[in-house]
């Protein structure tokens, strides 16, 4: 178990705009960055990360907390595995407490499928470098294919020996769980024997974001053709196809830097642009391209670039993902390389140079890549040509910008030689086809001649009521809200001493708020609120000054969660905006006296209308005279402390 003082110091070296920046492309935005949620499909920023409190709210998906807690949710990791992750991100020693078996016992399955696959790699890379049969077969096809040995070490790539369960009888020597080999698909089963899934084929580690081993692709090196070329690791709580791209932990920084992603169908592919000095480059891990791989793109670029080989039908096989690409609002180009070559042959000839340069000649928006590759074809069959024209428009209509639709219609006209007028008709039945098929499509609108789009509602576009003064959980958040931020602040408070004169003097803003909760006992109804403001005074009892760190940080996740809701906001008045228009605003710690002030009286006059409407309730089946006189005396005290506190707060009692 990762001791107490270790995890001190992971929390006091976590940047979480370098943690989440691993996995979302960020931008600055004042003093918070923001990109697209990772957790969520999206294509307005709702993400924000806030570097002074080291929290991170995603509004799209109402997730927030700390770094921890987006490893947590992202990565799908536990809290022991966040820790080890930020520990080797920060170069921080991990001291160990001796675990108990009951402990050890509690484990989770992810850990320990985490744990075998970790071996594994270990296990093929040791293999390859260090085996009579590893060098000879393995390494040898891979110094065949031109991959230097840094490259092989960058890739982690390494090799199965070809024998019936040697890398199994491995691992559960080193004792490691059939159960886990199993699961994780490196072991199988043949009349309860186990055997080695990838026996005798070089093997390419799968990473996800974070650069983690979570799955295995085997290519064999026999000349058999009823023996499958590649292998891939089966799903499992580790590794999900869909939602993995290869070579992605490596190529996220150069992607954000290129502001383009090359995507290309193989391993091979990936190494060799790699080796070749293009880095932005990634694959769909043997596996169609899937909406998932697709947002994780987005999450680093709008921009993918497809580079495939000269074979025409694998290229009319990509049409299905160039319209997904579309669909998800991003830009899409096509380049293919010469017949006979591949993205791996090309870079194996060719300077990193020459190969950006090439793409940069050569690649094409979707209509002019898909007219040059079907034109031919269809000849100068009218049936076949409009065919094509309709499946162009047909793409077209997925794309969610309705400015990016007519663009590409104009060009498609001059084109394909067509009237505009014509396929912005074409256009807006396909949108309304669209519609049809689910929400979220787009549908068509023609207001002056002028083609728009009206899109269906996005779930997350909801209007948030203004608190009433009755609403508790509003009025405790913001009560909690100004006392983790301003708590240790200094405000002026004007008070009548002892000699009858009036004088200021100065308070914390966290003694006047907690003074007067305290002086009319009143109390926070919300059990998470209530529970962070005890721990709140239990810590100013031990002479510590509590901030937001205390409680984004803390053991429990209901308290860090609500913590983040308490101290974010979506929206905020942009510095840029109030320059340009001369606008002069005061931020809030500028005015905190006031804030705490309204904050409070907000609270009372809720516990004091609460009180006014039970007295109410009781006059009305109260008959005794004597109790009658005494609730209307009470009501008379109370709305009087009302008016008070209407006169304080600037508001209208009826």
């Amino acid at each position: 178990m990762i001791s107490r003082s270790t995890i001190d110091r992971i929390f006091q070296a976590i940047l979480i705009e370098d943690v989440v920046g691993e996995f979302v492309h960020l931008k600055k935005s004042g003093s918070s960055y923001r990109g697209l949620s990772p957790f969520v499909n999206e294509k307005t920023p709702s993400f924000f990360v806030v570097p002074a409190k080291g929290i991170y709210k995603d509004f799209s998906s109402g997730k927030g907390g700390n770094a921890i807690d987006f490893l947590m949710q992202h990565e799908k990791l536990t809290y022991p595995e966040a820790l080890r992750w930020l520990a080797n991100r920060y170069n921080i020693e991990i001291e160990e407490e001796s675990q108990t078996e009951e402990q050890k016992a509690e484990k989770s399955e992810r850990e320990q499928l985490s744990v075998v696959t970790d071996y594994a790699n270990k296990y093929f890379q040791d293999q390859m470098y260090n085996s009579e049969m590893g060098r000879a077969i393995g390494l040898s096809y891979f110094e065949a294919r031109g991959f230097r040995e840094d490259t092989l070490k960058k890739f982690q790539l390494g090799y199965c020996p070809d024998g019936w369960d040697k890398m199994s009888q491995a691992a559960l020597s080193a004792g490691h769980s059939l159960t886990y080999l199993l699961k994780t698909g490196l072991t199988r089963e043949k009349d309860g024997s186990p055997y080695d899934f990838f026996r005798g084929r070089v093997m390419f580690p799968i990473h996800n974001v974070s650069g983690k081993v979570i799955a295995f692709g085997g290519r064999t090196l026999k000349a058999e053709k009823d023996i499958a070329k590649y292998f891939n690791s089966p799903e499992s709580d580790l590794y999900h196809k869909s939602n993995t791209l290869y070579g992605l932990h490596l190529a996220k920084n150069a992607m954000v830097k290129e502001d383009n992603c090359f995507l290309v169908e193989g391993y091979t592919d990936v190494i060799a642009l790699h080796q070749a000095g293009v880095e932005n480059v990634v694959a769909s891990s043997g596996t169609s391209l899937t909406e998932g791989q697709i947002r994780l793109i987005r999450r680093f670029t709008q921009n993918i670039t497809i580079l495939y080989d000269g074979d025409k039908a694998g290229i009319k096989a990509s049409f299905r993902g160039i319209d997904m690409i579309l669909k998800e609002g991003m830009n899409v180009r096509v380049s293919s390389f010469p017949d006979g070559d591949d993205p791996d042959s090309y870079s194996r000839k060719h300077s990193s140079e020459e190969i950006q340069l090439y793409v940069k000649d050569n690649a094409k928006d979707f209509i002019r890549y898909k007219t040059a590759l079907l034109l031919e074809e269809v000849g100068n069959d009218p049936i076949k040509k409009a065919g094509l024209i309709r499946g162009i428009v047909d793409s077209i209509a997925l794309i969610p910008d309705a400015i990016k639709r007519s663009v590409f219609v104009q060009d498609c006209s001059q084109i394909m030689g067509i009237g505009e007028s014509v396929l912005f008709l074409e256009l807006n039945k396909s949108l309304q086809e669209n519609l049809k098929k689910g929400p979220g499509k787009p549908a068509s609108s023609e207001e002056g001649g002028v083609h728009t789009t009206v899109e269906a509602p996005s779930p997350f576009d909801e209007t948030v009521p203004i608190p009433d003064a009755l609403n508790a959980e509003a009025q405790e958040r913001d009560f909690l809200r100004i006392l983790l931020m301003y708590g240790e602040y200094e405000m002026p408070i004007e008070i009548v001493n002892e000699e009858g004169k009036r004088e200021v003097i100065h308070l914390s803003v966290a003694d006047y708020l907690i003074g007067n909760l305290e002086h009319d006992f009143m109390t926070l109804q919300s059990e998470v609120y209530s529970k962070m403001l005890k721990e709140y005074l239990e810590l100013v009892k031990d002479n510590q000054m509590p901030s937001h760190h205390n409680f984004t940080s803390h053991e429990e996740e209901s308290v860090r969660s609500e913590a983040v809701n308490v101290l974010t906001t979506r929206h905020q008045i942009s510095e840029n905006w109030k320059s340009k228009h001369g606008i002069l605003t005061e931020s809030e710690e500028y005015v905190i006296g006031k804030a705490a002030k309204d904050c409070l009286f907000r609270m009372k006059m809720r516990h004091v209308q609460i009180a006014a409407k039970a007295i109410e309730s009781q006059l009305e089946g109260e008959s005794n005279e004597d109790e009658v006189m005494i609730l209307l005396a009470e009501k008379k005290r109370l709305d009087e402390v009302r008016k008070q506190l209407a006169d304080n707060f600037g508001t209208v009692v009826l």
